[in-house]
């Protein structure tokens, strides 16, 4: 969010990687830039390069055009083997050892709900229309995690308007069933992605029937650039070439948003709502951002229930 918010002051376009926040108050700052990025007419694109996989695009069209009728629930999912971490080796300071094992971190990376969970929930509200959720009722543990002070699994369910609910389930821990894919269900069928995000995108009617399927081998013939990592950056770069300005920040922050919301809701084993989230203190930064030694006391593994 600083660095976000210290590129927009200087009017500089910006590639802002998932997550782009981890607390509430990294948030407010990324919500308040966006605007001021707006206002300066700058190009700014998040890393959910799901809004550039071709696939992914040809789906959000059919269920704006209605194939799946209204929208009234669905299931998202990033559970994988446990990812990588860094043990800590011999003069390596406090902070130091923290940031080459980053993605173990909750002050750092969010915990995976956020760092890497964030993908499919935001698959979920970019085909919503980025409703804000009204609540997250969550359960988490960390069972086999190896460094850090984050969770290694989660269970969410999220409350949207009109009795909406999203189930969001993610864990990293060895010997488990792989499952990366996002499920929505509609009124008048369904959609769903291939797993491991094959892009193999497909929309039944409510007997099972399918109605529509991604042509991935169409895709290799037609296009000489599939990859949608590089595909975010060809489209950020052509929209500042074309000076066309767009700002992708809010969107991304409300579903890093709801990422923040099913941890904390989580770690204190309370539902927690869309108000409390955005309008809480809560910063997870260090006070002094500088390498040497920390108070390594504060950054504990959360006991649901505790009231800590």
């Amino acid at each position: 969010p600083e660095h976000f918010k210290y590129a927009t002051e200087k009017g500089v376009h910006s590639f802002l990687e998932k997550p782009i926040c981890v607390d509430a108050e990294g948030y407010r700052t990324v919500m308040a830039a966006a605007k001021q990025a707006k206002a300066k007419g700058l190009c700014v694109l998040t890393g959910t390069q799901r809004h550039h996989q071709r696939a992914y695009v040809e789906s959000f069209k059919r269920i704006q055009q209605g194939m799946i009728g209204e929208i009234t629930g669905g299931n998202v999912y990033w559970n994988q083997p446990m990812l990588w971490y860094r043990s800590r080796e011999k003069g390596w300071s406090d902070m130091e050892w923290m940031l080459r094992d980053w993605v173990n971190w909750k002050w750092l990376s969010g915990d995976h709900i956020v760092e890497q969970h964030v993908h499919n929930i935001d698959v979920f509200n970019w085909f919503f229309g980025y409703k804000q959720p009204i609540s997250a009722t969550a359960f988490g543990s960390r069972q086999r995690r190896v460094t850090g002070d984050q969770y290694d699994n989660f269970s969410v369910d999220f409350e949207y308007e009109n009795g909406v609910h999203v189930h969001s389930m993610s864990r990293q821990i060895d010997g488990c069933d792989t499952n990366i894919s996002e499920f929505i269900h509609g009124t008048k069928g369904t959609w769903e992605s291939g797993p491991m995000v094959s892009g193999a995108c497909v929309i039944k009617d409510l007997d099972g029937n399918v109605l529509w399927s991604y042509d991935l081998e169409a895709e290799k013939t037609e296009h000489q650039q599939n990859d949608p990592y590089t595909l975010e950056h060809v489209n950020w770069i052509s929209s500042i070439r074309n000076n066309t300005p767009f700002v992708q920040a809010e969107e991304t922050a409300l579903s890093n948003m709801c990422g923040i919301m099913g941890r904390e809701s989580a770690y204190t084993g309370k539902t927690i709502t869309w108000e409390q989230m955005t309008a809480s203190p809560l910063s997870y930064a260090p006070v002094k951002l500088e390498l040497g030694p920390m108070d390594m006391s504060a950054y504990t593994v959360p006991v649901p229930g505790t009231g800590k």
